[in-house]
């Protein structure tokens, strides 16, 4: 007996949506990927300590980040590198399980994908080396900014697509919107 017509369009959306979720997952791999390759160029071309004057605002440097943003932690003798991975790993599970349910719209979507690949892009670095390599020097008239990567430009980036998709309309209470597909 073939199955209702509704049950079949039911199955074909549920396909999409695990097409468009292993996608999502890839895009977050992709991102990973480039910011350890990215890692990778650095390390292997510029010695650590070491910079490169760009332009007159921006360096390339070399440097080891053990503690989180702004060198938070830095100097906590050892355990940050553990706890800062677990937390990137655990957040990085639950935006994973949000992500894979549903959410409201592209901006999320993209922010969830974003926060993703940049957590990991950071704990693979703790956990292969200890700390955090970044490389992206900002400076203005002797100020600078703390160095940091394309993870790091990641993370920032993707939340404020957070905050930005939080102004966006809310998902009626059927769950209509979910999906990334809006």
């Amino acid at each position: 007996m073939p199955a209702p017509v509704g049950l079949l369009e039911q199955r074909a959306v549920a396909a999409t949506s695990r097409g468009r979720r292993w996608l999502q997952m890839g895009v977050a791999a992709l991102l990973l990927a480039l910011d350890q390759g990215v890692k990778w160029a650095v390390a292997a071309n510029l010695p650590l300590g070491e910079g490169i004057t760009v332009t007159a605002w921006f360096n390339l440097v070399h440097v080891l980040n053990p503690g989180a943003s702004f060198s938070f932690l830095a100097d906590a003798g050892g355990w940050q590198r553990h706890a800062l991975t677990g937390i990137g790993l655990a957040v990085s599970v639950a935006l994973a399980v949000q992500l894979w349910r549903g959410v409201r719209g592209r901006l999320e979507t993209a922010a969830y994908v974003g926060l993703i690949g940049g957590a990991l892009g950071n704990v693979v670095d703790r956990l292969r080396i200890g700390a955090v390599v970044d490389y992206l020097d900002l400076h203005w008239r002797g100020m600078h900014w703390p160095a940091f990567n394309l993870a790091d430009f990641f993370i920032v980036g993707s939340a404020a697509l957070l905050m930005l998709a939080s102004f966006g309309p809310r998902a009626d209470s059927r769950g209509a919107n979910r999906g990334g597909a809006t």
